[in-house]
């Protein structure tokens, strides 16, 4: 039965795991998943494009100061559809087709509760956020207004990542890739038509986004149920109720990767906050230039994706050779990915920026940021990998403890501190590589010693 539904996978195109060069497999795996990521930020970015371009610089500078908060809940569900994607990987490479069925029905009622729960309190807090973020008087109403229309897609959001960690934790990453493409398409054509046949701003571009969110939520949905294979899910099948053991294990990984995620946003607003305490142009150039972490970060996170899976499946498997070398690629990977797309910024970096804004100052201001961070992204490999490395392993509450004493709490003395002190754009972005870098060997240490205890706790079995 395993040869048959192995043999079954190489014939639908998924990538295998447990066999074959971890190098060619990983890389591979990565690449639809890295288009995947980039088009859920594409769906922010195109907000911002579309208003900097057509509307005005107060609608960009509104739709720019939700970023933070937009992150902070998406990487939420983010984590959460990490943990359904590591628990299912664990099954499959087992193959263990009941367990897998049981912990998809039961990530999914998880994933939507966590969806709603997050939009209510959007809709709830919008103003509180965004008026405690210090967001300027005449940028807070348009901010508002695109921050709850937006907040409407959060359950649409918590399926498809529900979608897309479990079909990746069977070596699929095409069919997600392209449903985001089709959702991407028409996001953009919805934001065109709202703001410049409609007339619309910050309220046409969330509208625009929710709406495409949706339609990708739906097609992986209607993929999943048509399958005939160990991922199938249909939404019949939760009359089989919810799994406890599967509940508590998918909540024990997801919420502290969620809170991780989540956690970087909290630290983020603070950082936010300093920005404003700018004049207005220096807000817009740095909404304008932080959409290039987005790009960095969702290409790079590709890689600890593919980590993490490869050593859930590995491990399930018992490969313990394959887990440790799934890590180490990852980390090649990503950094190389890092170096790269940091270079790029550091050499077109007023060309990306011009995408977003028609004013050279916004520009200047924008290149201040992109100068600092173009140096930096390819360090964060170290810390990210190392965390998905333990998450893959089934540890996830250790490295988030680390994240938010050395990567948080570190960020916010900083601006207390250096910050406070200098005031500059580069010295408050200089925060970036130093947590990043401090957080790393922490991580690192944690990932080890846990590592050993699950290998000599294998040897004993």
């Amino acid at each position: 039965m395993a040869n048959c539904s192995s043999n079954v996978r190489r014939m639908q195109g998924e990538i295998q795991m447990t066999d074959g060069s971890l190098w060619k497999n990983m890389f591979f795996f990565s690449i639809p998943l890295m288009l995947s990521q980039l088009l859920q930020v594409l769906f922010n970015m195109a907000d911002v494009a579309v208003v900097g371009k057509f509307s005005s610089a107060e609608a960009l500078g509104a739709v720019g100061s939700t970023t933070i908060l937009v992150t902070l809940f998406t990487g939420f569900l983010i984590g959460m559809g990490s943990a359904v994607n590591v628990r299912v990987a664990q099954h499959l490479g087992a193959r263990d087709k009941g367990r897998a069925s049981a912990s998809i029905r039961t990530s999914f009622v998880i994933c939507l509760v966590t969806g709603c729960i997050i939009m209510a309190l959007c809709l709830l807090s919008a103003r509180f956020m965004l008026e405690l973020l210090g967001t300027k008087d005449d940028l807070v109403e348009g901010a508002v207004l695109y921050f709850r229309i937006y907040a409407l897609g959060m359950p649409a959001l918590g399926v498809f990542n529900f979608g897309n960690g479990v079909l990746s934790a069977n070596g699929d990453t095409k069919r997600p890739l392209a449903y985001l493409m089709i959702a991407g398409i028409l996001n953009v054509l919805f934001n065109l038509f709202f703001v410049i046949v409609c007339g619309m701003a910050e309220n046409g571009v969330a509208l625009a986004s929710i709406i495409t969110q949706y339609v990708s939520a739906v097609l992986i949905l209607i993929h999943m149920a048509r399958q005939e294979d160990d991922y199938t899910f249909r939404l019949r099948d939760l009359k089989n109720g919810l799994d406890k053991l599967e509940r508590n294990r998918i909540l024990g990984l997801g919420v502290p990767a969620g809170l991780q995620n989540a956690i970087f946003a909290v630290a983020n607003l603070f950082i936010q906050g300093a920005v404003n305490s700018f004049d207005s142009v220096m807000v817009e150039g740095n909404s304008a230039a932080a959409n290039f972490d987005a790009i960095i970060y969702n290409i790079m996170a590709a890689f600890y994706t593919a980590c993490s899976t490869f050593m859930g499946q590995n491990l399930g498997a018992g490969k313990q050779d394959r887990v440790l070398k799934s890590y180490f690629i990852g980390i090649v990977y990503s950094f190389l990915s890092g170096a790269v797309l940091g270079g790029a910024l550091l050499l077109f970096g007023r060309e990306f920026l011009s995408l977003f804004t028609n004013e050279e100052a916004v520009i200047v201001a924008g290149l201040q940021r992109t100068q600092i961070m173009s140096f930096s992204y390819a360090f964060s490999a170290f810390m990210d990998c190392t965390i998905a490395a333990c998450r893959g392993i089934g540890r996830s509450f250790a490295p988030t403890i680390i994240v938010i004493m050395g990567s948080c709490v570190f960020r916010v003395v900083w601006i207390y501190t250096v910050f406070a002190y200098f005031h500059t754009i580069p010295s408050l972005y200089l925060l970036y590589i130093f947590s990043w870098l401090i957080t790393a060997v922490a991580e690192i240490v944690c990932f080890t010693v846990n590592y050993k205890k699950l290998t000599a706790k294998r040897m004993k079995l």
